[in-house]
């Protein structure tokens, strides 16, 4: 794994987007994984101020999100399909056709997963999946004890997870209990992986991330054996981690 440590969130959004940048300009049509929550919204606010200003294009990007809440269709302002054209694709160039996101309204669920899944294998794969890590270790919505095996699944979000996500719903009784994600075997097949983490509360995480054994009771834990992952955090994310 390779760790940039930078000063705050500001200076992680910044360096993420340029990553990411560089790789869209080097493979203008690449397949990118996309994450959504708040740790994110940094890194796009500068992709899509670096298009507007540099014309960096997506024209030609295909992406697919992680996740997405069971229960609430695209046009939910809280769901991740809302998110992703409120924080993102409305503000570039990128073609509506060419962003997949789970639906978290489908009438089968099931048949929903395995038609992601399909989808990520049709179109060659993921060349850069950008991801988060929760407190407890979860990366995309696989919670502690997912599969290190699991292929795009439903998973039921855990207490932790529900508090956390909390902040973006009116109350706490809006919350969806469940989600479609992609599993830890479709994340890991990704080409490169890049993980970003700020602020003390993150610091637990990545200090497990990078040195507990290998275990699905922490699932980004399996991290370890990606051959590309690139971590970008910042100094309090990384106060407990010696570099």
């Amino acid at each position: 794994m390779q760790i940039i440590k930078v000063k705050n969130y500001q200076e992680m959004s910044n360096k993420a987007a340029e990553y990411i940048i560089q790789k869209v300009v080097q493979f203008p049509n690449c397949n990118l994984g996309l994450a959504t929550g708040g740790t994110p919204i940094g890194t796009y606010q500068n992709l899509i101020e670096d298009h507007q200003k540099n014309g960096t294009s997506y024209r030609d990007v295909t992406t697919f999100n992680l996740d997405e809440y069971i229960g609430l269709a695209a046009s939910n302002k809280n769901s991740y399909h809302y998110f992703m054209n409120d924080q993102l694709f409305k503000h570039i160039d990128i073609n509506p056709e060419r962003t997949f996101i789970p639906r978290g309204d489908a009438a089968d669920i099931q048949k929903e997963c395995l038609r992601y899944e399909e989808c990520i294998e049709r179109h060659g794969g993921i060349d850069l999946q950008l991801l988060g890590i929760g407190s407890n270790g979860h990366i995309g919505f696989n919670e502690p004890g997912a599969s290190f095996e699991s292929n795009t699944h439903v998973v039921n979000l855990t207490q932790s997870t529900i508090n956390a996500n909390s902040r973006f719903f009116a109350n706490k009784d809006e919350v969806p209990t469940k989600a479609i994600t992609m599993g830890i075997a479709t994340i890991m097949k990704s080409k490169e992986i890049l993980l970003l983490a700020s602020g003390s509360k993150k610091s637990e995480a990545l200090f497990k991330l990078l040195n507990l054994e290998v275990n699905e009771g922490f699932p980004a834990s399996i991290l370890q054996k990606h051959p590309s992952v690139t971590i970008i955090a910042d100094e309090e994310a990384l106060s407990r981690v010696k570099i």
